[in-house]
């Protein structure tokens, strides 16, 4: 019965260290090649690590609202199993970047011009808030919800944005509470309201 015992004790021992493992170790896979080839595609030339799909960004008129042009594993399937990618960021006179995370990496962003009030929320609430001008570098830690505003009345700013994910992944806050299909008494509980206000910061979103 004992041994029985101390069979089970090292079996849990050794399923909660797989587990703290693997959490410790949780983000893009190591690849064992070079680069990592669509299954479909037996050879590529130099085309296929050359990425064309920010060019319509050079000289184009900023955008009547927030937008973000990826150059991700999505968009550019060569970052497969490389653990980088990009984003340009542009944000029209008081727009703003709503409050999200990136669940697979941290972003580093690098203003191009303009300013930006940016911010984050640590896992203790702790906020961290700062105005940045043109030429600073941002760090917005893995997972830690956090935005990006443009307080400027009259100028556009232009940021870009590095990952170090190849599939970043954005998980908007305000789509992920209001835009899914947990009940509205849900949210009125858990954010000490009522049913009436609930449906009108949904019908804000719409």
């Amino acid at each position: 019965m004992e041994s029985k015992t101390s069979s089970r004790k090292v079996l849990l021992a050794l399923a909660i260290s797989l587990v703290i493992f693997q959490m410790a170790s949780a983000g893009d896979p190591d690849i064992l090649t070079d680069f990592v080839l669509p299954l479909e595609v037996p050879s590529v030339d130099p085309s296929y690590f050359t990425f064309s799909g920010l060019r319509g960004l050079i000289g184009a008129p900023p955008p009547e609202k927030f937008k973000a042009t990826k150059a991700s594993m999505a968009e550019f399937p060569a970052l497969n199993g490389q653990s980088v990618s990009y984003a340009i960021l542009q944000y029209p006179a008081g727009s703003v970047n709503p409050v999200h995370t990136h669940p697979r990496a941290a972003e580093l962003l690098f203003l191009m011009s303009g300013t930006l009030q940016v911010g984050f929320i640590d896992t203790t609430n702790k906020f961290f808030n700062q105005t940045l001008q043109t030429g600073d570098v941002f760090v917005f830690p893995k997972g830690l919800v956090h935005f990006q505003y443009n307080a400027d009345a009259n100028n556009c700013a232009w940021a870009i944005s590095a990952f170090g994910s190849a599939n970043a992944g954005t998980v908007s806050v305000p789509n992920s509470v209001f835009n899914t299909s947990i009940p509205d008494n849900i949210l009125a509980k858990s954010f000490k309201t009522d049913i009436i206000t609930i449906q009108k910061l949904k019908a804000g979103l719409a």
